[in-house]
């Protein structure tokens, strides 16, 4: 007999909520892992079928669904996360946010149930506030290509506040900055993934304009160490969660290539439009809060990383 929490995670087979999922069954939680396998996939949870209190769900949370029993918290992780995947399903990207997180929203109001929305420094945009504290509102393109994701979150984290105001609903928000780690795609097309992948393999790096924006990087482990404790908190957010270690992109490339042992030369390739100059988050809210910061440096971060991208290209051939 469990003693923990019942919690629904959407997006449960993704990168970051694979590795909540893990988190909270270790805790002795029972998990519903929601997705629909559109960026998430069935291996990321392999090793979690067959567990006590696990349960996988093929479901799209933009489609009428149903969760039977008792839930205690519901989290709202489903959204296409990097700029390859939102540009190319711009309308998908935009449902997830607005009526799957109001299906969410449905559930955790009808379960009585603490709802917690994945949101993300994307909500800033190319921001004008250095570095981004919770208060900042944000400096966003509504029509930009980058806005189907980052004008999608910020309508979710309208619509969590709406349903917290009008409906006295238990909610909280957490935004998330450049969390990296195992089990990001191979082809994802965010910034660590895609070096990685182009150190292992000796092709160029292609950084993005002169490579001067800078980006603050958060390993999983400790995202997801915050994730839960900004959960058990009772706060209604929003509250960061990254690392105010900041970096230059090119730096960022610089050490990856150095930590692969591999030779390859960077390429710069066009800036992309509405692309963030500088990213770097204000975590004094969670630093007294949660009484949280990372704590796994940049160096060993990148070094695990790397090892489980090595062998998953030769998996993969």
């Amino acid at each position: 007999m469990r003693n923990g929490l019942r919690v629904v995670i959407s997006g449960g087979a993704g990168f970051l909520g694979s590795h909540l999922a893990t988190r909270l069954l270790d805790d002795g939680h029972d998990v519903v892992c929601l997705d629909n396998f559109s960026t998430g996939r069935p291996e990321n949870v392999a090793h979690l079928m067959g567990r006590t209190g696990f349960r996988l769900v093929d479901v799209d949370v933009t489609n009428a669904w149903r969760v039977d029993g008792a839930v205690d918290a519901v989290l709202h992780f489903a959204s296409p996360a990097s700029p390859p995947d939102y540009l190319s399903r711009p309308i998908e990207t935009l449902l997830v946010s607005s009526v799957g997180t109001m299906h969410m929203l449905d559930l955790a109001r009808a379960k009585d149930a603490r709802m917690m929305l994945a949101s993300t420094s994307e909500v800033y945009g190319d921001p004008e506030v250095h570095p981004q504290p919770e208060q900042y509102w944000g400096n966003v393109n509504p029509i930009g290509p980058r806005s189907v994701y980052d004008e999608g979150k910020r309508f979710g984290e309208a619509v969590t506040t709406a349903y917290r105001v009008t409906h006295d609903l238990n909610t909280t928000i957490v935004r998330l900055f450049n969390s990296y780690g195992p089990r990001m795609r191979v082809d994802d097309g965010r910034m660590v993934p895609t070096f990685i992948k182009q150190a292992l393999l000796r092709q160029p790096l292609t950084v993005a304009g002169g490579g001067t924006q800078t980006r603050s990087l958060c390993y999983v482990e400790d995202t997801v160490e915050g994730i839960v404790r900004l959960l058990h908190s009772g706060h209604s957010g929003p509250v960061n969660i990254g690392s105010e270690y900041e970096l230059s992109v090119l730096e960022i490339a610089y050490r990856i290539c150095r930590l692969a042992g591999s030779d390859s030369p960077v390429r710069h390739v066009p800036l992309p439009q509405n692309d963030p100059r500088l990213r770097r988050p204000d975590i004094t809210l969670a630093k007294n809060l949660l009484d949280w910061q990372p704590e796994i440096s940049i160096q060993e971060g990148l070094r695990r990383t790397i090892a489980w991208f090595r062998n998953r290209l030769k998996q993969t051939g």
